[in-house]
């Protein structure tokens, strides 16, 4: 049996870099681990942890396509972070004049949960880590 021991990032392509890198960094709370640009590709690969954890690759490409649909194209479906409490991410992001869906309920878990969507368009979900209720 293969041994995987944890996920070791998500890597995504971006449209417009600085959008993106502000909308993980400032909005989301990733912090910069490393930023390079590579000139050969024209393109920007931003290393950006969380808690500490090299997370996620954030690229930057000339003209990348646009994604296929959203959510249920094949492939990656959404991003998924854990948060302590829904109802003030929820407040945070209409402070950050970020829109979300109506906050649902798991059917299985019973936890809250609601999307957003990155600046080009990738489902991101808010998952509570307790019951808040």
């Amino acid at each position: 049996m293969l041994r995987i021991s944890a996920i070791h990032h998500i890597a995504i392509i971006c449209s417009d870099y600085e959008v993106s890198k502000d909308f993980y960094t400032r909005i989301l709370g990733f912090a910069i681990i490393a930023e390079n640009y590579r000139e050969e590709r024209r393109s920007y690969k931003l290393d950006l942890a969380l808690n500490g954890i090299y997370s996620i690759e954030l690229f930057s490409f000339p003209d990348p396509p646009k994604r296929t649909s959203r959510p249920e194209a094949a492939g990656l479906r959404h991003l998924a972070f854990a948060v302590p409490d829904m109802d003030s991410t929820v407040a945070y992001l209409d402070q950050n004049n970020i829109v979300s869906e109506p906050v649902r309920i798991d059917e299985f878990t019973g936890r809250r949960f609601t999307f957003i969507s990155d600046p080009d368009g990738l489902p991101i979900e808010f998952y509570e880590e307790e019951d808040h209720n």
